[in-house]
């Protein structure tokens, strides 16, 4: 029996190639669906802007350049809901993370 199966797979490569794209097919579709994917594989910070005023701010996110991107981005979330990217050489951009960083040491 085992030859049999044996001999029919080169006689019919339509077949086998069929069968062997069909297995790709589910390996990788398995693989993907298991495996976590970065959300954003580039900058999200085209333009920044040099400062806002702190009353505004609802949180702070920097993110350390990385594989996605080679640049250090500070993004802030207004209390209005809207995200907003800072430049992070600017002076009032590094007083308001250094403000937010002593506020969270203290607590």
């Amino acid at each position: 029996m085992a030859r049999a199966a044996l001999s029919a797979a080169p006689s019919n490569p339509r077949l086998l190639r069929v069968a062997l794209l069909l297995l790709l097919l589910v390996a990788t579709g398995r693989r993907a669906t298991g495996a976590p994917v970065a959300t954003e594989l580039r900058c999200q910070c085209l333009q920044t802007l040099q400062g806002i005023h702190p009353k505004n701010i609802q949180s702070v996110i920097v993110k350390a350049p990385g594989p996605h991107c080679a640049e250090t981005e500070v993004i802030a979330t207004l209390k209005n809901g809207k995200k907003a990217c800072l430049n992070p050489a600017s002076s009032m951009v590094q007083k308001i993370i250094e403000k937010i960083l002593n506020k969270g040491s203290t607590d």
